[in-house]
């Protein structure tokens, strides 16, 4: 009776070792998986983190280098603007001195002989403002004396400042030769040219 009592406790014991054994080995096994789990997921959160740095470190120099291009188109379109139009502020004032010289009476003769030895100019009117006229009017008419015969009239219209216009076939036709119409035509001519300048410089 005592040998199978202590063979009794000894199988309680044996019993509860092992299943204390089974219970720490599973315990350990989850715990184990647990921590490859939360080692896991930091690596994959540190790498999304490093990665969505990355990307935004990416953005921000795209950002920063589009905002470069950008700055630099626009002060080069700026430059470009200003360039023209201090052309055309030149333009202008030179274009000015010789319309406020004598030099305009022969401008109008030599333009008016152009005309006349075309066939289908017919009725020629040379129009100034009336300044220009009331100025030039002596020296013109001289200079076309030989032509006043051929139907040329000269005309004072003040909707224009400076520089003339000549009028074909009783009005039909307009040949613009005032200040502002010299000046936007040297413009036009000489903006592409300067502008091609400039890409070559950049």
């Amino acid at each position: 009776m005592e040998i199978q009592l202590q063979e009794l406790i000894d199988q309680i014991k044996k019993d509860g070792v092992e299943a204390a054994e089974t219970q720490a080995e599973a315990i350990l096994t989850a715990a184990k998986a647990e921590a490859e789990k939360i080692i896991s997921d930091a690596k994959a959160q540190a790498e999304k983190l490093m990665l969505d740095a990355k990307a935004e470190n990416e953005r921000t120099v795209k950002s920063g280098e589009d905002a470069l291009r950008q700055a630099g188109r626009n002060l080069l379109i700026s430059f470009r603007e200003s360039v023209s139009k201090e052309l055309k502020a030149i333009l202008s004032e030179n274009v000015s001195k010789i319309y406020s010289s004598e030099e305009l009476a022969q401008l109008i003769v030599k333009a008016v002989a152009e005309w006349t030895s075309k066939k289908d100019a017919e009725d020629l009117t040379v129009i100034l403002n009336s300044e220009d006229l009331k100025k030039l009017e002596e020296t013109v008419l001289s200079g076309l004396k030989d032509k006043m015969q051929n139907g040329i009239t000269l005309k004072a219209n003040d909707n224009f400042d400076g520089g003339f216009r000549i009028a074909v076939n009783e009005g039909g036709a307009y040949y613009d030769y005032s200040k502002d119409a010299v000046t936007e035509m040297l413009s036009a001519y000489l903006s592409p040219k300067i502008a091609a300048l400039l890409r070559e410089a950049e």
